[in-house]
């Protein structure tokens, strides 16, 4: 990404509502894991501090390519985070309970089917990896374009990369469904230009209000059919 998207990052995952939305559904899809668990680029390590908050008797550890944002993760999150690429994985296999990649595989540095190859070798035999991707293609913005993602995804194209990959019971559902309209003005109307970034400090009670939003929908009882991410869980078989 841009350096000034790594700071951007840095400042706002702890308080963000997105950010607080992504995390509160990556420890929903962690929530019966135990063990080693792997954040395969973990960024700034927002995600990582809030896991040890939230499940502390996990084994937290991150990988992430940038020589600032890997050191940073380490001291915010107190987890032990190596720096190096998700492409060619610095551990040994069947090291991990669970795997994280969270908006990872989107990159245009990343390989997707080799770096869901080394996830699947770093797992053990029944481990769980949950990814999130950007939603569809056609929502390509400058956003996308500052942290340097390519490719977004469908939640028929999310299951058929992970099974091409080896992994089993895959499950992908879309969410930030209710405020995918305004993403899309935000995103295609209003945005203009490449200096354009969606990570920004919120008016308070703006922040609480899409924050409300991400959580009622979080609490439906059955998924929304659309949304600006798609999250997938899967199983190394």
């Amino acid at each position: 990404m841009d350096p000034a998207e790594y700071a951007r990052m840095d400042a706002a995952e702890d308080a963000m509502w997105w950010y607080r939305a992504l995390h509160a559904r990556l420890c929903d899809a962690l929530a019966d894991v135990s063990g080693r668990v792997l954040d395969a680029g973990c960024g700034t390590g927002g995600f990582l501090a809030v896991l040890g908050d939230r499940r502390p008797g996990l084994i937290r550890f991150g990988i992430e390519w940038d020589g600032k944002a890997a050191p940073r993760a380490r001291s915010k999150s107190g987890a032990m985070v190596a720096r190096g690429s998700v492409n060619a994985l610095p551990f040994t296999d069947h090291s991990f309970d669970a795997a994280i990649a969270a908006d990872v595989l989107c990159h245009a540095a990343v390989d997707p089917l080799r770096a869901l190859a080394e996830i699947n070798r770093v797992l053990r035999p029944g481990g769980r990896l949950v990814v999130n991707l950007p939603a569809y293609q056609w929502m390509l913005s400058a956003h996308d374009r500052r942290v340097h993602n390519v490719r977004r995804f469908t939640t028929r194209a999310t299951a058929a990369m992970l099974r091409r990959a080896g992994f089993q019971r895959v499950l992908p559902r879309y969410w930030n469904a209710l405020l995918l309209p305004l993403m899309l003005v935000q995103r295609k109307i209003l945005a203009r230009g490449d200096a354009v970034s969606d990570v920004a400090a919120f008016l308070p009670w703006l922040e609480v209000s899409l924050h409300g939003v991400t959580q009622l929908e979080r609490r439906l009882p059955f998924p929304l059919p659309v949304g600006g991410s798609v999250l997938a869980t899967a199983e190394k078989p």
